[in-house]
């Protein structure tokens, strides 16, 4: 993908239609945001998953519309080329449609994000199609829903049954006749994934969901191995939760030792010019 090659919602479809694979990953940050644009990467979404990931926080429940914008400024600075969604997080967009338009509009006008990303189903159908109506295009998310999760501490796979599969793909119908451009399939069983994948139009971005999405989502810290731990469904990449600690641990070594800074590392003045200061001091 070319920098000047803008990834637009008509993109995403003609990828689906074409059997084109799309990436996307979260970042919340300048630097990230450039190296994930640098490989290439379809969509970048500053996910609501900043909670844990970066602030620190159990769930992803306290991060607010404040914290997203913040983030999502920061990341559309490092960013040209990929698709930028910010999610809309908890509570953000459920008491009325005008606090949904608001709270977009910040994302979009405010944050520079090309999407918002939001969570529900087909009880959500009316405030994606608000949203799609002003002009802001939304990005679906259903199966396991992080925001719901948390707060019921229901983290389980979803679709394992027919029934509940097909109650699924009815939200993935409803999402997409209210206006969505995708959706994201969280831990969904891989049948149910495909079966809604096959029934709408719209590109269906898997996390945890099979091999059968049109795309894929992965947070950047499990992608890369930050941490100790990652979901079932990460595969890690990278190992920097290793490689950071070592270069920390050398870099406290090497100063506790006077190792570091070396002569490489230090600037000196001009000659003569230390003498002339030890004389000004006495």
């Amino acid at each position: 993908m070319k920098p000047t090659d803008k990834v637009t919602p008509q993109k995403l479809w003609n990828m689906k239609t074409a059997g084109d694979k799309i990436t996307m990953i979260t970042a919340y940050d300048y630097p990230t945001a450039k190296l994930t644009e640098k490989a290439g990467i379809d969509i970048i979404l500053v996910g609501d998953s900043l909670g844990t990931v970066v602030l620190g926080h159990d769930t992803p429940v306290p991060v607010t519309v404040d914290d997203i914008l913040h983030h999502t400024k920061a990341v559309a600075r490092g960013a040209n080329a990929p698709m930028l969604v910010a999610d809309m997080p908890f509570m953000s967009y459920h008491i009325s449609r005008e606090q949904a338009l608001t709270n977009a509009a910040r994302l979009i006008q405010e944050g520079g994000a090309d999407a918002i990303k939001l969570e529900g189903g087909s009880e959500a159908a009316p405030t994606v199609k608000a949203l799609a109506d002003a002009g802001i295009p939304v990005m679906a998310h259903i199966g396991l829903m992080p925001q719901r999760a948390s707060i019921g501490g229901n983290f389980k796979v979803q679709g394992r049954d027919a029934d509940t599969a097909a109650a699924i793909l009815e939200d993935a119908a409803a999402l997409g006749d209210a206006g969505a451009f995708s959706v994201v399939l969280e831990f969904v069983t891989a049948e149910a994934a495909e079966a809604i994948t096959n029934s709408v139009e719209m590109p269906t971005i898997g996390i945890g969901s099979g091999p059968h999405c049109d795309g894929q989502v992965l947070v950047l810290h499990d992608l890369l191995g930050v941490y100790d731990e990652a979901p079932p469904f990460a595969h890690q990449y990278a190992d920097l939760n290793t490689v950071i600690t070592k270069a920390l641990t050398e870099y406290r070594d090497d100063v506790r030792s006077a190792k570091y800074p070396g002569e490489k590392h230090t600037v000196h003045m001009k000659p003569g010019e230390a003498e002339k200061l030890k004389k000004k001091k006495g």
